[in-house]
């Protein structure tokens, strides 16, 4: 069974007007179930902290219930292995205090030109407060691609960490995540992986990978605006957290410092709804094999729920790539080869002749096509490709939600401009 677009825009209240989001890199519309998460707390359930009192012990039930979604969205062993957060940015710059904790001058951590520069920034800092030297992997400027080659040499120097990102907020680049974090643990090293652009467009199997850390943002998936953290539970447990007195020292509240947005979080829980009840609907067809890989109950209906996702996606990508070759003049950043689709998500960077992006991006928005430009603080890219003093790249990138008939408008609209 393939998506029903008709039946899926209508769980997204935000997309009943004339208005094309491409702008879905940067934040996704919300879903009505998780709008409908957040309103139910705040009218029935809105408390602090573990009270005595009922809308306390009801609120708890929910971050409970919030924790183990996010358990099985990431197939994390434990929901006592789930940390919420403002965002990513947020939940990292926190970590990285903890982690380099016991870091010593002279060590080494390895970060990527291709990641978003929350990924980048936390590990420079903290690097820089205990003199530890950082070690780059450059990428492809052809392609897109991680050079794993640069990586390789960079493991033979032992590092403490590897942070790298699970798909390019910029390029679309999807590196192989499971291999990378086979080499860096071969080498000793810890594995942080940023998945805020990854998590809307393919299922994540935190156990599989074998990854220390992984992060999203739920903004980016239908949800609030919301950082989840996954952390093995071992390392945790052991890390120091940096929290005021009165908190709890057990997990997961450990590192959840001060009181939390319990409303987004709730909002999160009904973010993890919308997928269990996409699988339910549309991901049917793929229950089998998923089952056979070990999965059920939840976790099974929200692999069906990506693995449909994914496939819809695939075509979306050839058509945008195909959209966005036609336009006369305009250039493309990244895999632009149809063959590599697996490669990447359906998130594109280009640049239209000599126009400036920003140009570009309010030419489109005249026509109520919604995109964004800049260098989207993956900074390092901009930098790498030449462009970050030329105003960057205009961005598009298109979630499950749009449909093959936004796509040629872009196109349309695209050839006027040019």
């Amino acid at each position: 069974m393939s998506l029903n677009l008709d039946v899926i825009r209508q769980q997204f209240p935000s997309l009943n007007r004339p208005v094309i989001f491409f702008d879905n890199p940067g934040g996704t519309q919300i879903a009505k179930q998780s709008l409908d998460r957040i309103t139910k707390y705040l009218i029935e359930n809105n408390a602090n902290h573990e009270g005595a009192f009922a809308t306390s012990i009801a609120s708890d039930a929910v971050l409970d219930e919030a924790h183990r979604a996010m358990a099985d969205f990431y197939n994390a062993a434990s929901p006592e292995e789930i940390v919420f957060g403002n965002n990513m940015t947020t939940l990292t710059l926190h970590m990285s205090r903890s982690l380099s904790r016991d870091w010593k001058a002279g060590d080494e951590i390895v970060l990527t030109r291709l990641d978003h520069d929350a990924n980048v920034t936390p590990w420079v800092l903290a690097a820089q407060d205990k003199g530890v030297k950082v070690n780059w992997v450059n990428f492809d400027v052809e392609d897109g691609t991680l050079q794993l080659d640069d990586l390789a040499k960079a493991l033979e120097r032992k590092p403490k960490l590897v942070a790298v990102g699970y798909a390019s907020n910029s390029l679309g680049t999807v590196n192989p995540i499971e291999k990378i974090t086979k080499i860096a643990h071969d080498a000793g090293a810890l594995v942080y992986v940023d998945a805020v652009q990854y998590a809307v467009h393919g299922g994540i199997d935190v156990q599989k990978i074998g990854c220390d850390f992984l992060v999203s943002s739920s903004y980016k998936y239908f949800g609030p605006h919301a950082g989840i953290l996954y952390g093995k539970r071992d390392l945790l447990e052991n890390l120091f957290a940096y929290k005021v007195r009165p908190a709890t020292n057990h997990l997961p509240g450990k590192f959840e410092t001060g009181t939390q947005n319990h409303e987004g979080i709730a909002g999160v829980l009904g973010a993890v709804e919308y997928f269990e009840w996409l699988g339910r609907e549309f991901g049917g067809p793929h229950a089998e094999g998923l089952r056979e890989e070990g999965y059920s109950g939840r976790k099974l209906l929200l692999k069906q729920a990506m693995t449909a996702i994914h496939a819809y996606e695939f075509e979306l990508s050839r058509a945008l790539l195909s959209a966005l070759e036609a336009v006369p003049g305009l250039r493309l950043f990244g895999n632009a080869d149809v063959r590599r689709l697996d490669e990447r998500i359906a998130t594109f960077s280009f640049r239209l002749g000599d126009m400036d992006p920003r140009a570009v991006a309010e030419k489109l928005a005249a026509e109520n096509i919604y995109v964004w430009d800049g260098n989207y603080y993956a900074i390092n890219v901009t930098e790498r490709l030449g462009l970050e003093d030329k105003g960057g790249m205009v961005r598009v990138g298109a979630v499950h939600y749009n449909t093959l008939e936004e796509v040629a408008k872009l196109g349309e609209a695209l050839k006027r401009i040019a």
